[in-house]
């Protein structure tokens, strides 16, 4: 039997409930209108007036540059900067609510990024005093590692942020540091970072997410999109090779006393620039360590007369155009006075000789390619030496290339010593990379192939771009093959065969002696830029070696750069086995006519 007494408290509960019921029903209706009717509403308005959304860049990695075998040269990692917040030091220190102790943090801080803790108590307390308010104080400028960064962590200190960034690192340093180069505090690159920057560069991700009120980040809200790192650059350079080379020509140019040296190495079937080391080096690592003028890569951005070395590309003009064979001859003196006032001398004395041609390139006679030349007309030189690639940049597209140049005659003739100069390599200025590609075009039976230094960008999605280059006819077959015949006989009845022989194999070179421009209109007193280059095997060629020096004091003549020629193709015929040459040479040509 139900009583009044005991009706009462039930009937409490029942309306408690049913209040209690109707107070939650109007809560979830509020929360169903926010957060579900009216949600977008909501958010974007607290989008607007910052209270809500937040979003932070998550970055990616920048791609790596590796050499034809895989060997990586550039790539990124993850170093942590450290700040501390000097303000909140001390307050936490006057409210003894810091974790530890500052005296004790410090000198855990200290040993952990090898700081000294005196040196570090001492800083903070100086930045205080210059403002009592800082919030900021860098603890190390360069960076820590993942491990450091780690350690820090654990401290779970309020006062100490810890924030990642991503730096260039390169394993190799130096090999082949000109031509990788480097990217600078303002992100902008240098070399092969400059050049394939669009390739390397990675695509940022964002992580967004919504906040309360009180800053934090509401459940469930948290979204993120990846990075994706940036693309992989092939060069063609074999980096092996490259550091021999770099060994070597940094020590033939202090042998030497040079300023620079060059050591160059072109593929001739391909085009591809299998090396291209230089002294003084850049170890991008560290740059302040090299001066500023040879941060570039000299093979591309230094210019001068080429002298004696395009004395070949003459002779294919001659032949190409029908006006000499290897055995014509002329006359030729030591030093001649030419009838329209021009005064041509050679670099060694000698009475009147007939020069052959090919005892012309052999003897170097600027007097006997002198007489040669001027049986083309100038016109008709200056497009051979446009189709040689005199001012032109390579296809290769090198940051700050330079071009060099010649001037066209048509447009302004010849003043009377340009005339007789332009046969012999002065009166017009190249860059080391645009003779080696001369050379190219000569040993690959004269047809040019563009110069490449970059194989492949595998982007970012994975896709292979390789690189295109082009050809063209420069001379004809024949011309080239009489070109390389003249060059090997150079090689075994020059003055310097002996010194660039190499054992097994048969060669054609030919060395330069350019004088060095004062910048004043005249020539500087007593220096030089010399070169040499080498073609090898001479029957079935596969590479081009260049070698230069600039202003060497202890030899000044070409014959400075002859034994870095010898060593440098001896390396290259071994990195790429090369097999020796299995037929003899064809009979010499005669230096002199009969």
């Amino acid at each position: 039997m139900t009583t009044r007494a005991t009706r009462s408290p039930r009937r409490r509960t029942v309306v408690a409930l049913a209040v209690v019921l109707a107070v939650l029903g109007a809560f979830v209706v509020r929360l169903v209108d926010i957060q579900v009717v009216r949600a977008d509403e909501h958010v974007e308005e607290s989008r607007k007036t910052g209270n809500l959304g937040s979003t932070q860049p998550v970055a990616g990695n920048r791609g790596d540059i590796v050499d034809e075998n895989g060997t990586v040269l550039a790539s990124s990692k993850l170093v942590y900067d450290a700040q501390l917040d000097p303000w909140l030091i001390t307050e936490l220190e006057k409210k003894d609510k810091a974790p530890m102790p500052w005296a004790k943090a410090s000198t855990r801080i200290a040993d952990i990024t090898g700081l000294d803790a005196d040196e570090l108590r001492s800083e903070v307390a100086a930045n205080l005093a210059d403002n009592s308010d800082s919030r900021y104080y860098q603890l190390k400028k360069k960076g820590l590692s993942t491990d450091q960064y780690l350690d820090l962590k654990e401290l779970e200190l309020p006062y100490l942020a810890l924030k990642s960034r991503a730096v260039r690192v390169y394993p190799n340093g130096a090999v082949g540091g000109n031509l990788v180069g480097f990217v600078n505090s303002n992100g902008d690159g240098y070399g092969i970072e400059k050049l394939q920057a669009q390739c390397l560069a990675p695509r940022n991700g964002e992580r967004t997410y919504l906040r309360g009120k009180n800053g934090v980040i509401v459940p469930g809200s948290d979204r993120e999109t990846p990075a994706v790192d940036g693309g992989t650059v092939k060069l063609t350079i074999d980096s092996d090779l490259e550091w021999y080379l770099s060994q070597m020509i940094a020590e033939e140019a202090k042998i030497k006393g040079a300023k620079s040296a060059t050591a160059t190495v072109v593929e001739v079937k391909t085009g591809k620039i299998r090396a291209a080391a230089q002294y003084p080096a850049l170890d991008p690592n560290d740059i302040d360590g090299t001066h500023p003028d040879y941060w570039r890569s000299q093979i591309f951005s230094h210019t001068y007369e080429p002298g004696s070395t395009f004395k070949p590309i003459t002779a294919a003009t001659l032949l190409e155009e029908g006006a000499a064979t290897p055995l014509s001859v002329v006359s030729a003196k030591g030093r001649e006075r030419f009838p329209n006032g021009a005064n041509i001398g050679d670099s060694f004395g000698h009475p009147e000789y007939d020069y052959t041609l090919a005892g012309a390139l052999i003897d170097s006679s600027n007097v006997a390619l002198s007489k040669f030349g001027s049986k083309v007309a100038p016109e008709v030189r200056y497009d051979y030496l446009k189709k040689f690639g005199v001012g032109t940049p390579t296809a290769v597209g090198f940051p700050d290339e330079e071009s060099g140049g010649v001037r066209d005659p048509r447009k302004k003739p010849w003043d009377n010593q340009t005339y007789y100069t332009t046969t012999f390599g002065q009166a017009f200025t190249v860059t080391p990379i645009q003779v080696a590609s001369a050379y190219q075009t000569i040993a690959n039976g004269g047809e040019h192939i563009d110069l490449s230094l970059v194989e492949s960008c595998t982007d970012r999605e994975g896709v292979e771009h390789t690189t295109e280059v082009t050809k063209k006819r420069v001379v004809s077959e024949d011309t080239a093959a009489q070109v390389r015949r003249m060059l090997e006989n150079v090689a075994v009845q020059g003055g310097l065969a002996d010194t660039v022989e190499v054992p097994g194999y048969r060669i054609g070179t030919k060395t330069g002696t350019a004088q060095v421009s004062d910048g004043k209109g005249h020539y500087k007193s007593g220096a030089y830029y010399t070169s040499i280059l080498g073609v090898a095997p001479i029957e079935d060629p596969q590479y081009v070696v260049m070698i230069t020096m600039e202003e060497p004091t202890r030899i000044t003549s070409s014959a400075a750069t002859a034994p870095a020629l010898q060593k440098a193709l001896t390396q290259v015929l071994k990195t790429y086995r090369v097999a020796p040459s299995s037929t003899p040479m064809e009979a010499p040509l005669p230096k002199f006519g009969e």
